[in-house]
């Protein structure tokens, strides 16, 4: 069976209260993951533009060659490191998505 492009998305609220410090740090732990985990093909990390106040607060898009190197990601000490140590403190909630790109 040929394996497809696989991409996660995740939206993360912050909350109340943290500081523009807090948010910055967790946003470039986030940003450097590619740099430590290989099976990252493509990454874009952002916070929301502003434009609507009950959007989430930021948001990582990230594309893998398929599901077994998104699971390698996904259980990757380091991602469960910037998770643990900068994302699980400053959220309120997450929401997350991951699909099969069909165009790849």
């Amino acid at each position: 069976m040929e394996e497809r492009m696989f991409r996660h998305c995740v939206m993360l609220r912050f909350k109340s209260g943290i500081t523009e410090d807090q948010k910055n740090r967790a946003y470039e732990g986030i940003r450097a993951l590619p740099d430590h985990i290989e099976q990252v093909i493509s990454y874009s990390v952002g916070f929301n533009a502003g434009s609507r106040s009950d959007n989430y607060d930021l948001v990582v898009v990230g594309d893998f060659a398929s599901e077994a190197d998104y699971e390698r990601y996904a259980d990757h000490p380091k991602h469960k490191e910037v998770i643990a140590d900068l994302i699980a403190p400053i959220i309120d909630s997450r929401t997350a998505v991951q699909y099969v790109l069909e165009d790849h």
